[in-house]
């Protein structure tokens, strides 16, 4: 399915990667947002606040983060595509709804804008530190889908995937940008509609009396949903529940209610993961970055190769699920990895358990504020290669 021409802002356009962010969700179909101010995510809202009312769509500021992440997935629920936008201090508030996002199967996109914490920290300076909040903030086991962007091109782009893999697989996904990818200013490109592929939501067929919310059908892994109005009377809930949604205390239902939640992502590994891998084949030392560090990555490792040095690299934008097999074989043709991240440490771990041993990971990171310069992450090649 094609995107709605009509709202479209076709052109080439000089934003920054919040706008992107925000004419990305409205090119893939939402016309609805609850957010709270925060640095450096405001923008986002901003923009949406502006052009919704000019496309029949709605934003609504909440009186804080909790209220805000409830309030937007009871927009799913009747029917409409919405999103909640915020950074490292509101998504702390909010991880309590992402689990309740993943057990109600609710389509949910959250937009977190990365700054430099713990607490309030650094609110106008750029960090990566919430990666594994994303994917650990909630209780219980659950899977989610994270992307991280690199450009305001891909902040346009990507936000559209995020909305189309979360209406796939009924999933909250969340949208890791980053301060410096968010005020980043670029030319970022809007298709023509029938060039943006947008995943439609998908109703059920049944008829009233024969539709069970959490029911399964035709080998099919992920349940059809209703909207209010449908006329169908169903029940949700974050409790464990049967296939009507009714609270099912028993071992049996949660054994079988949380595998199924995990592996329809699990399964799904390789159509979820988005990277893009630069002759990491033969190279004496891989570089695996993301979100602006890939950018800035992508310019230290052309200047390892102006001295001749073999040095590959490895932009990952999909952080959640971890592709372990995509690691493990770049384990299998570099020599060394160095793992640049704006924290103290936070992929790294999953790089390091999936090569098992079979070639050095190193680690090249600080806590935040600004970004790791290319002659720092070149000196870093130069300090590991065999």
């Amino acid at each position: 399915m094609s995107a709605d021409a009509s709202v479209i802002a076709t052109g080439k356009h000089f934003i920054d990667g919040n706008e992107a962010c925000a004419e990305g969700a409205i090119a893939a179909g939402c016309r609805f947002a609850a957010g709270y101010p925060i640095t450096p995510s405001t923008e986002v809202v901003e923009h949406l606040s502006r052009r919704f009312p000019l496309i029949g769509g709605m934003f609504i500021q909440m009186e804080d983060e909790i209220a805000s992440s409830i309030c937007f997935q009871g927009a799913v629920w009747s029917g409409i595509k919405a999103m909640t936008v915020t950074s490292g201090p509101g998504l702390s508030l909010m991880t309590e709804h992402i689990g309740l996002a993943a057990m109600t199967e609710t389509p949910s996109l959250f937009v977190d804008v990365q700054r430099s914490g713990p607490s309030t920290g650094l609110p106008t300076l750029p960090a990566q530190q919430d990666v594994m909040q994303a994917r650990w903030g909630s209780h219980g086991d659950y899977e989610i889908i994270a992307l991280a962007p690199s450009s305001p091109q891909e902040c346009f782009d990507y936000t559209i995937t995020a909305f189309n893999l979360a209406e796939t697989y009924r999933v909250p996904v969340l949208f890791m940008m980053d301060e410096i990818t968010g005020h980043m200013l670029g030319k970022v490109t809007i298709p023509r509609a029938e060039e943006i592929e947008v995943v439609p939501r998908t109703f059920t067929q049944r008829p009233v009396g024969a539709y069970l919310p959490y029911a399964l059908h035709d080998g099919k892994a992920i349940p059809e949903m209703v909207r209010f109005g449908m006329g169908h009377r169903i029940h949700t809930t974050g409790l464990t529940h049967d296939e009507r949604g009714y609270p099912a205390m028993n071992p049996e239902t949660q054994d079988l209610l949380v595998r199924r939640l995990c592996s329809k992502i699990l399964d799904h590994v390789e159509e979820i993961s988005i990277y893009k891998e630069t002759e990491v084949e033969g190279s004496d030392v891989t570089v695996v970055a993301f979100g602006i560090t890939a950018s800035v990555a992508a310019h230290a490792v052309n200047l390892a190769r102006k001295k001749n040095m073999k040095v590959g690299l490895l932009h990952l934008t999909t952080l959640w699920p971890f592709n372990d097999r995509l690691v493990r074989e770049v384990a299998d043709n570099t020599r060394a990895i160095i793992v640049a991240e704006l924290n103290l440490g936070q992929m790294v771990h999953e790089v390091r358990r999936s090569v098992c041993d079979k070639v050095p990971v190193h680690l090249l990171s600080h806590a935040g504020g600004s970004i790791i310069e290319p002659e720092t992450i070149l000196a870093k090649i130069e300090e590991v290669a065999p």
